[in-house]
């Protein structure tokens, strides 16, 4: 058809529709504009997560700390904070082998060349992870981690669990912490998703839930039996899950317990891993305490000798799932951050996989290759963990001592503040039979709940404020971790020196003495 040449009343028709469209999109792009980033216009899920280990009343502390700093007057010279498992922050030393090895590693001039003070055992270690780590520390490594240490990590499981682990299903994390935001990256798929997890709980789990847009479903921990996991309570969990609509994706146990300090026995375990097959969930095995098991008899080395390993009283799942030859999916998670090693920041961890199909495996894996690697030194941190040095080894006396040493101050610790706390008023505390902490019940007054009623406060956290601009020992509240409705509880460390134990203690002891006489 033959082209007609537009007419004035068609140009001009054209012309006005020209304006109104740019008039359209002007206003369209004032209604669209960005809006300056504040609370009220930031991503809600971040405004809704909670972390309390790092809360209101530990930035109370730092504020007390810097003022003492300044030379201002509080009723206390010094702070306490017990409020995070971190060892190194309350003057735990480093174990020798573990620093020699990354002194090594990040200046490997040294290494063929070494300093008298270096044994020879840690030197041939560093030069085996630096031929197979092409540019050493400073460098990127594959997403896994280096396969070096990987391998370590798969040959400590062994000598743990008596089975076979496949180094290739191992990767080294930023902490424990990295591993379990990968797993829930992977499970939660929108709100309906649900996380079974304990109450009380470690914070990352609400914190990383909520992030994540999913939903939590609590299974409470028994207070009254050492907080053990009971499978009717598990049940009712998951039975109210689905009336509610929900999908169950995992169930996450933290054994040693978080903040409870429990351990879960081999029984116990069992039950658990027959659960998460009935209800088709993948298991999430947090088990960054086991070292920390400081029952009758245990010893601090069974987790590395075969021949002792029947003294050291812990027991992973993935031992349990392999004995049971059981299909359950588990992940399981370690970190440097606790146990005697206390190095929490090196940010070295593991994510092992059992039971985890290849094709997701290939999609975890493309999650850990966004965020390149984890730092290299937390993996050679990793490695060190899981290999330390052998008897007869240069290294092992010293490695030893201090180690023992390290354990057996921890253990005395936690039975005497478990007695301790017991003595107090108002205040129960069930055995600390593992893990860093104590979570006591503290019974409030009916004037003092009054009285955190008018402050606008949680009763726990206002016990912990006033415990904490009284003698500054920062505590966290158990709202924090979540607990029974009606119950009210505190976690502490047991991790300040040895030689300030008792001082702490009697502190601790004496306000609680005062706060309850002053609320009866």
């Amino acid at each position: 058809a033959p082209v007609v040449p537009p007419t004035e009343t068609m140009l001009a028709s054209r012309l006005r529709l020209g304006k109104n469209v740019l008039r359209t999109s002007t206003t369209s792009l004032r209604a669209m504009s960005t809006p300056r980033l504040t609370e009220s216009t930031l991503n809600k899920k971040v405004v809704e997560a909670e972390y309390a280990v790092r809360g209101a009343i530990v930035l109370r502390g730092m504020q007390h700390e810097e003022a003492l700093a300044r030379g201002e007057k509080r009723p206390f010279t010094k702070m306490v904070f017990c409020n995070v498992g971190n060892p190194q922050q309350l003057q735990q030393k480093p174990i020798t082998y573990f620093r020699q090895l990354l002194a090594l590693m990040d200046y490997p001039e040294m290494i063929d060349n070494p300093p008298s003070m270096f044994p020879s055992d840690v030197v041939a270690r560093a030069k085996k992870i630096m031929a197979r780590a092409p540019g050493g520390t400073g460098a990127y490594s594959e997403s896994k981690g280096l396969k070096v240490l990987r391998e370590d990590v798969a040959a400590f499981i062994e000598t743990r669990d008596g089975v076979k682990a496949d180094p290739e299903r191992i990767f080294l994390t930023d902490g424990a912490s990295q591993g379990v935001n990968v797993a829930l990256n992977c499970l939660i798929r929108d709100r309906n998703d649900s996380i079974m997890i304990p109450i009380p709980q470690y914070p990352l789990y609400t914190a990383t839930i909520a992030l994540l847009g999913g939903h939590y479903s609590p299974y409470y921990l028994n207070e009254e039996n050492g907080w053990s996991m009971d499978i009717a309570e598990l049940e009712r969990s998951a039975a109210q899950a689905k009336k509610d609509g929900k999908c169950l994706r995992a169930l996450a146990v933290i054994n040693p317990g978080n903040p409870t300090g429990q351990c879960l026995s081999p029984e116990n375990m069992r039950e658990v891993v027959k659960f998460c097959e009935r209800e088709g969930m993948v298991l999430l095995a947090d088990e960054v305490y086991q070292q920390n098991v400081y029952g009758e008899g245990n010893t601090s080395m069974g987790l590395y000798d075969k021949s002792l390993r029947a003294s050291h009283g812990f027991t992973s799942f993935r031992q349990v799932v392999a004995e049971m030859g059981s299909s359950c999916q588990l992940m399981s998670f370690h970190s440097v951050s606790k146990g005697v090693v206390g190095e929490c920041g090196r940010r070295g961890g593991y994510l092992e996989l059992e039971n985890i199909c290849d094709s997701v495996q290939d999609q975890i894996l493309k999650l850990f290759s966004v965020g390149l690697c984890s730092n290299i030194s937390g993996q050679v941190m990793v490695g060190a963990m899981v290999a330390p040095p052998k008897p007869g080894d240069p290294s092992w006396d010293l490695f030893k001592s201090e180690f023992d040493s390290l354990y057996d101050s921890l253990k005395r610790r936690s039975q005497k503040l478990s007695k301790a706390l017991n003595e107090m008023p108002n205040v129960s505390c069930t055995s600390i039979d593992g893990a860093l902490y104590a979570f006591p019940t503290v019974h409030l007054p009916p004037k003092a709940v009054a009285e955190a009623q008018a402050k606008n406060m949680v009763p726990d956290a206002f016990f912990c404020l006033e415990l904490l601009d009284a003698t500054g020992i920062c505590v966290v509240p158990g709202s924090g971790f979540k607990q029974k409705e009606g119950t009210f509880h505190f976690r502490t460390t047991f991790l300040p020196p040895e030689a300030e134990f008792d001082d702490v203690i009697s502190k601790m002891g004496a306000f609680t003495k005062e706060f309850m006489a002053k609320y009866a």
